[in-house]
């Protein structure tokens, strides 16, 4: 997995398919073609300050890298990239809960991206 750190990145995962759960918002998009890497899938985190101060966007974050670690080596799609956003219930939500919250949130956007 590669990480997005450039801003045009999450803004051209913001155009593409969102994915609300209670615990995360899940947005994807094919990887540009001059960005692909076989076999690899680039992944991003956010946290806005709505969700609260620096230390609960900080574990928010923390907790959506770990469930991410979890589960897209098995559920991501090479040649997609995915932004994970931080809810109010990320930080209070049960990990198990978080966990399939991303699974379920990734069906319904390989769904939506015709790569089920």
């Amino acid at each position: 997995m590669q990480r997005l750190r450039v801003r045009a990145d999450f803004l051209r995962a913001q155009k593409g398919v969102r994915r609300t759960t209670p615990g995360i918002t899940l947005e994807a998009c094919p990887t540009p073609p001059s960005y692909v890497v076989p076999s690899a899938l680039r992944i991003g985190f956010t946290a806005s300050k709505k969700i609260g101060g620096a230390v609960v966007r900080n574990r928010a974050k923390r907790r959506l890298r770990a469930a991410a670690a979890a589960v897209l080596p098995l559920s991501g799609r090479p040649g997609t990239d995915y932004v994970l956003v931080a809810r109010r219930d990320t930080v209070d939500r049960p990990f198990d809960s978080l966990v399939s919250d991303l699974v379920e949130a990734l069906r319904a956007a390989h769904v939506k991206l015709g790569r089920a």
